[in-house]
């Protein structure tokens, strides 16, 4: 078959969707990425996909939206896949009305729903009513935690038998390993990982690295992620320029390597407003790490409270400096015993091979056609 994978960027096709890819191109079919043109839309062909750019601009302006369905029912219509994978807002509302007008089946997944549902204005109150109208044509919605799914069902902006509830978009155990051997950093390092945006929580882990540096200067409150300022709620360089002035965080950049980021903390924190099911936590939990999020959505999949990390109150420096104390009086094995709790949760509940058997299962349905074992 053809199946076309719609998401807002060929970065995120690349980091979060290769293991479905690689799946799907081991069977024998055509895997066409349709995204905008970014540096990971080479690296997409080399892995064997077509590639189809498709711009999509940041915002919610009505004619270059409009725009967009056009780009996309043509490129469907040219196309003809046999069926479309969409992610991310955009393809989720504008490519399900696209592949309506094409007849194309389309499979939706909601891997988090952002900032139109965590800050609440006009371009909210726009998103849920297209979300409303879309959202009556995909023949499945996927979604990667419970709390979204019943969002959408009491909202009635999808039929509660289109939906199932995916364990994010899962790790891969083999890439994401813990070390051989436990090992304490001297001085401890707690790393965050995300785009610098305020939605992810980093003001309060800026805040909580000054708070925790009070009592204990010598350790060390990294930050990974890149600079997101086409975001409504993203930080822009000189508020970061003025954090590491202060000196409470050290800022690493942005990678591709993340793994080696994460096997050099100690414990991974995600102070998130609310997640989808964050990868950043998943690959921690792969690796073993203890980790600390927020008592929100998405994170408190991944988070076992008192086993294999700490949840905090959303929106509060003081409660996650002080789960931050928490963590660094643990002893040695009780750190390791949390990492452990982390990397078997993540083998019961979070291996992609899961996510991998559930599209392949939606995929023969939607198309009528059986998929190889």
């Amino acid at each position: 078959m053809r199946i076309a994978i719609v998401i807002n960027t060929s970065w995120n096709i690349f980091n979060f969707r290769m293991s479905l890819v690689r799946a799907l191109l081991a069977q024998g079919h055509e895997v066409v990425a349709i995204a905008p043109a970014d540096a990971y839309s080479p690296k997409l062909v080399e892995a064997g996909c077509t590639f189809v750019p498709v711009p999509m601009a940041q915002g919610t302006n009505p004619f270059t939206d409009l725009h967009l369905v056009w780009r996309l029912y043509r490129t469907y219509r040219r196309l003809r896949p046999d069926v479309l994978l969409h992610y991310t807002i955009k393809p989720n509302i504008y490519g399900s009305l696209a592949a309506q007008m094409a007849g194309v089946p389309a499979i939706n997944n909601v891997s988090g729903l952002g900032t139109v549902f965590i800050v609440k204005d006009l371009i909210s109150t726009i998103a849920l009513a297209l979300y409303r109208v879309s959202f009556r044509f995909p023949k499945k919605v996927f979604f990667q935690n419970e709390d979204d799914r019943q969002l959408f069902l009491a909202q009635k902006l999808v039929r509660r038998e289109l939906t199932e509830v995916l364990p994010g978009s899962g790790i891969d155990l083999r890439a994401f390993v813990p070390a051989e051997t436990y090992r304490r950093n001297q001085p401890f390092v707690f790393l965050m990982v995300g785009r610098l945006m305020f939605e992810k929580g980093i003001a309060e882990y800026v805040e909580a690295a000054r708070l925790v540096k009070a009592a204990f200067p010598e350790v060390r409150c990294q930050v990974l992620g890149a600079i997101d300022e086409r975001s409504r709620t993203g930080i822009s360089p000189e508020l970061l320029a003025e954090w590491l002035q202060a000196g409470n965080i050290e800022y690493l950049g942005f990678t591709d390597e993340v793994a080696a980021k994460i096997a050099q903390a100690d414990c991974v924190v995600l102070p998130s407003y609310r997640e989808g099911t964050p990868r950043t936590l998943l690959e921690a939990a792969a690796m073993a790490k203890p980790l600390i999020a927020t008592d929100v959505p998405g994170c408190r999949e991944v988070v076992k409270d008192g086993v294999n990390g700490f949840l905090c109150q959303v929106r509060s420096a003081a409660d996650l400096a002080a789960k931050m104390l928490q963590v660094l009086r643990l002893s040695d094995d009780q750190l390791r015993q949390m990492g452990q709790a982390s990397r078997d949760l993540a083998e019961a509940k979070f291996d992609d091979r899961f996510v991998i058997e559930r599209y392949l299962a939606a995929i023969a349905k939607v198309t009528h056609q059986e998929m190889p074992e």
